[in-house]
Formats: structure tokens, sequence, C-alpha cells
């Protein structure tokens, strides 16, 4: 029996990998999973009720009565918390701002990792988009892929995303996230064992779907 196709897309903030991960996703007809929207959409639930986010077993506690339902479709994904749509408001500042201390929080990630294999287990082939898809969420994932790019390409990338006209302090505070999660204790960031690495500071954004796109073509005409 031929088990369902898991392509894992992880890389640091600003990278590219939402749009590349739901361009692949389209262009190999398999649902898609943004995983960092999960814990965007934790964090904003969290906002809401007023927990104190520098206080881990406050942010554990409360997380488990919060209820994250992730659509899909890479054409239209959706995420909702408690049946609200979230979609918009997840990608606020302060959302932005405090999501990593949610995502270093041990018990929330083990919360929300066994929500992600539930879904990618439901499907009969996704592509996984996050910081440790390929290392702690799916590791025997056939496909892995590490996408980086340089500090200016990834600050200016989410610089154009929000509006913001400050690339520096953009680039200042991608660097800052960097360090909260590759360092943290629970499921860091890194480049997985297998993964493959994706540069695309000089490419268009077709030029690193196609490039995934003919990864996964290789590793399953192999395989």
């Amino acid at each position: 029996m031929t088990t369902p196709l898991v392509v894992a897309i992880d890389g640091p903030s600003g990278s590219g990998k939402s749009s590349t991960s739901r361009g692949v996703a389209g262009r190999l007809a398999l649902d898609y999973l943004d995983t960092g929207a999960m814990y965007r959409a934790m964090t904003w639930a969290l906002l809401q009720k007023g927990v104190d986010l520098h206080d881990p077993e406050a942010v554990a506690s409360a997380a488990e009565a919060v209820q994250l339902t992730s659509g899909t479709d890479p054409q239209d994904p959706t995420i909702h918390v408690d049946g609200t749509d979230v979609g918009e408001p997840i990608r606020s500042e302060d959302v932005t701002g405090s999501v990593s201390l949610v995502a270093a929080v041990p018990r929330v990630r083990e919360q929300l990792v066994e929500l992600q294999r539930a879904i990618i287990g439901g499907s009969e082939g996704i592509v996984v988009e996050g910081r440790d898809i390929g290392s702690t969420v799916v590791p025997d994932a056939r496909v892995k892929i590490y996408l980086v790019a340089d500090p200016a390409a990834r600050a200016a990338r989410r610089a154009a995303e929000t509006g913001a006209v400050d690339t520096v302090a953009m680039e200042a505070a991608l660097a800052r996230r960097d360090q909260i999660d590759s360092t943290r204790a629970a499921s860091p960031l890194a480049q997985a064992e297998g993964a493959v690495l994706v540069d695309g500071t000089h490419l268009t954004l077709d030029e690193v779907i196609a490039s995934i796109v003919e990864i996964v073509e290789i590793v399953e005409s192999a395989g």
C-alpha cells in the first residue's frame, strides 16, 4: 500500500514558505497546511483572553481550551478559532510580535503537533509548511525542503506583505525571530535530516515553486 505523499517545507520567517507551499500544492493537486497560522491563531486567542504570554504555565493552561480548525484548500486556506474565522486578525502586529512566545511553550507545541498530525493523517497527499515539519511533525515525510533566502530579501518580502516601509527594522525583527525560533528548547528551527536546501534569494516565486515540484517528481519517480 502506498502511503500518502507528504511534502514538508520548513524555513525561517520571510523565506517565502506560504506562497511557495500553496503554489506547490496547487501544481501537484495536493492539500495544504500552514502550521504557522495555527500558532498565530493560538496566539490571537490567548491575547483575546488576556493571558500573560510571558507566563508559560498560564499559556499552556489556557491553550488547552482553544479549538482550532484549519482548512487545507491551497486556493482558499482557512483558520478558525472556536468557530470564528481569524484569517485576517492573526496577521496583526500584536500577534506577529507575540507568536514566538507562544510557540516556544512545549505543551502548546505538543497540542498543535497532535492536531497537525491528525490533519496530515486524514489527507491523501499534502504540502505542510512550518519550522519543525521535517524534524518533528512528520520526520518520515517523503520530501523535505528547507527554504531560505538572505536577510535583505526576506525583509523586503515581509515588508511588502505588511506594508512596512522600514526594511532595516524589518530585517532586525526577523533576526530576533530567528534567534528565538532556533534556540527554543522545543522543536527548534533547523534543517531536518535529509531535507533539500532551496535558496530562493535570487529566484522568482514561480522558479522556486518549479524547483520544488521538480524535486518532488524526482523523488516520486524514484520511489
